[in-house]
């Protein structure tokens, strides 16, 4: 993606009860940084409120619907070389019934698996991290 104008993205760090975080490993399909261990995230779409477009990604990925939508932080994202792009990240907090995810999207993810906050799978994606501090900090 380039342009000369921002784009708003739905990040999302999708949790269960015991406070594990639900991670997907990018495949050799995936629009960057393959092999790195991601949380959700997709484009706005025109009209669409940001919890329809979680509600959207969650689905679409993860082959589940959230029972929990929280907003947890914005995040200015500038990237260059080789994507050139910039992104205005709404980060959000979703809670997910773990029995229900399967991998919805084979041809950008080739492995999901929950972790504890402590114990994170290496490497993890350029942009996960930031995400992944803000649930961290998010009110109980």
């Amino acid at each position: 993606m380039s342009g000369s104008e921002p784009k708003v993205s739905c990040v999302f760090v999708c949790h269960d009860e015991a406070g594990r975080v639900l991670l997907a490993r990018r495949s050799s399909g995936a629009r960057d940084e393959p092999g790195t261990w991601d949380c959700g995230a997709g484009a706005l779409e025109f009209g669409e409120t940001f919890e329809a477009a979680v509600a959207r990604k969650v689905h679409e990925e993860y082959g589940t619907r959230p029972l929990r939508i929280d907003m947890i932080g914005v995040r200015n994202v500038l990237r260059g070389d080789p994507v050139h792009s910039h992104w205005v990240a709404v980060v959000f907090a979703v809670r997910v019934e773990p029995g229900e995810v399967e991998l919805g999207e084979p041809h950008k993810f080739d492995a999901w698996e929950w972790f504890a906050p402590d114990a994170l799978p290496a490497p993890l994606h350029s942009q996960c991290g930031a995400s992944l501090a803000l649930f961290a900090a998010r009110p109980a």
